[in-house]
């Protein structure tokens, strides 16, 4: 008699790596070829005597779960250009702008480091601002110890000696005065004079329009939040659980390009180390007593309802100490499982479904089927954000709705708020805990589809409009969009989304002008091209 094996549609399996050699964790020499490190010969009792050591170092110091790494602040240097000119008998002696004596630029200095402390006290990112620096020509700068300091420059052009700046291998934002007063000289000669360089396009490299500010703090603002956010993506290190992956593409090529392009590190640990790893957890009688007591907290949340077996459900939080184990071994606050739908249910007698969500809910950044086509934006959008991003797979536009979902999500999307859930099973396997998170009807999202060739990400801004519970993956968004269906059929790339609450467009596509990666905005597409 015949057997018929349905294969999940959801994530297949890369096109060039064996089913054995998914099933079992990664292939030695696959995961050589993308550079990766193995992390072998894990024992529970080593991993609990790190998690120990940092606790004295003041990471944790009660019986909560262990906690992930902030992020690093952006380190911004401020330098205010001005000129000093002398009056001259019947000649031009001055240009355009309201700074024009050291008395003028003390007083301007004052005035930025205020405004800059009060961008501090309200940023919702890290950030801080070395002093403020007062020269007549940037190149005073050149090998100051600010500078090696710093992430990104802004710079204050009041005065006429700016060019130089583009050479110190920083970011650098341009913030002119108008309205805000005194007027800047940069205000008029930003554009033809550094720019450009008196000809029709910018030739500068890495500095252009972007990268001009006029009187507006909130506009210094996103751009800091953003550059904040591609700091703390670039040269990530993420455990990947099964190796790293990527969905329906050839294995070996997609992470070694998003090592490339992004400088992540993969930390690998195969099934049998974690399998090894979940049997010494459950033999732990603290370990287990604490992981049971977590569960049991977990469901006093208001909004909280199980509705699966409670041992699948005490079971993800067996694998979500040994995950927040595992990171902070490493050093990061990131991971990824792969063949998530299959390997990884014999070993936890669970799903990775609702460990995710609650990694995701307390600051980290974890994602499910380990497909790096996508998971860069993820982490490009957490970091940017601080709030969970959710994962999802997209559906065919219609009737400008979209319907976007997976059987893992966070609950914490803005960050603070539990919305509420229902823990059910997955719904491929009908196995283990997933969650269907109930969230409030009008929240603004932002939406970013990304290329398989990691050459080009689509965004765009959606609202949701209904949370239904169809025969499909569990949490399911209904997301309303404002163009053409057909421009978003057309245009969308890759295959799964990454999500968040609120807007925040500008920011990923101002990081991804520095990356090289195209960010295709269809809210900002013009009629005559949808058309």
């Amino acid at each position: 008699m015949s057997t018929n094996h349905i294969k999940c549609h959801c994530c297949p399996q890369s096109s060039e790596e064996p089913s054995s050699e998914i099933k079992s964790g990664i292939s030695r020499r696959n995961f050589v070829t993308m550079g990766g490190v193995l992390l072998g010969g894990l024992t529970l009792a080593n991993l609990q005597n790190h998690a120990f050591a940092s606790e004295i170092l003041g990471v944790k110091a009660d019986d909560a779960p262990l906690a992930p790494l902030p992020r690093k602040p952006l380190i911004v240097k401020p330098i205010l250009v001005y000129d000093v000119p002398s009056p001259q008998e019947q000649n031009s002696w001055r240009n355009w702008g309201g700074i024009h004596s050291r008395a003028d630029a003390q007083a301007e200095t004052s005035r930025i480091s205020t405004e800059l402390a009060i961008l501090k006290a309200k940023a919702d990112y890290p950030i801080d601002f070395l002093e403020v620096s007062m020269v007549t020509n940037i190149t005073e700068m050149n090998n100051h110890a600010d500078i090696a300091k710093s992430d990104t420059i802004v710079l204050y052009g009041a005065g006429y000696n700016v060019n130089g700046v583009q050479n110190f291998g920083k970011d650098v934002i341009f913030f002119q005065r108008w309205r805000s007063g005194p007027v800047y000289l940069q205000y008029e000669i930003i554009s033809p004079r550094f720019l450009r360089r008196h000809t029709d396009a910018v030739v500068v490299s890495g500095i252009g329009h972007s990268d001009i500010v006029t009187d507006s703090t909130e506009e210094l603002n996103w751009r800091f939040r953003a550059l904040c956010g591609l700091k703390n993506t670039k040269g990530s290190k993420i455990v990947t659980i099964g190796g790293a992956g990527a969905w329906a593409q050839p294995r070996n090529v997609v992470p070694d390009l998003v090592k490339k392009i992004w400088g992540f590190e993969y930390h690998d640990v195969n099934y049998d180390e974690l399998g090894k790893l979940i049997d010494e957890a459950k033999a732990d009688r603290t370990l287990m007593a604490k992981v049971k007591k977590r569960a049991d907290e977990y469901l006093k949340i208001p909004g909280t309802q199980l509705e699966t077996k409670e041992d699948f459900f005490v079971n993800c939080f067996v694998l979500d100490e040994i995950f927040r184990m595992l990171m902070q071994k490493v050093g990061t606050n990131k991971i990824t499982v792969n063949s998530c739908m299959g390997a990884i249910m014999p070993k936890s007698k669970t799903t990775a479904c609702f460990t995710l969500t609650t990694l995701n809910d307390d600051g980290y950044l974890a994602f499910c089927e380990s497909d790096f086509v996508a998971i860069p934006s993820g982490v490009l959008l957490g970091n940017i954000t601080g709030k969970p991003v959710f994962l999802c797979n997209p559906t065919y536009p219609h009737d400008q709705i979209i319907t976007v979902s997976h059987c893992t999500a966070p609950r914490k999307m803005d960050g603070k708020n539990y919305d509420p859930v229902r823990i059910v099973t997955h719904y491929e396997s009908d196995y283990g805990a997933a969650p269907w998170v109930d969230a409030p009807l009008g929240t603004m999202t932002t939406h970013i589809a990304p290329s398989f060739k990691s050459d080009r990400w689509v965004g765009l801004k959606g609202k949701i409009v209904e949370v239904p519970f169809r025969p499909i993956c569990r949490t399911q968004f209904d997301i309303q969009y404002g163009m053409p269906d057909s421009l978003l059929a057309e245009r969308m790339p890759g295959f799964h989304w990454m999500t968040c609450y609120g807007d925040y467009r500008k920011e990923i596509g101002y990081a991804l002008r520095r990356v090289g990666i195209e960010w295709d905005n269809l809210d900002e597409v013009p009629v005559k091209e949808m058309c």
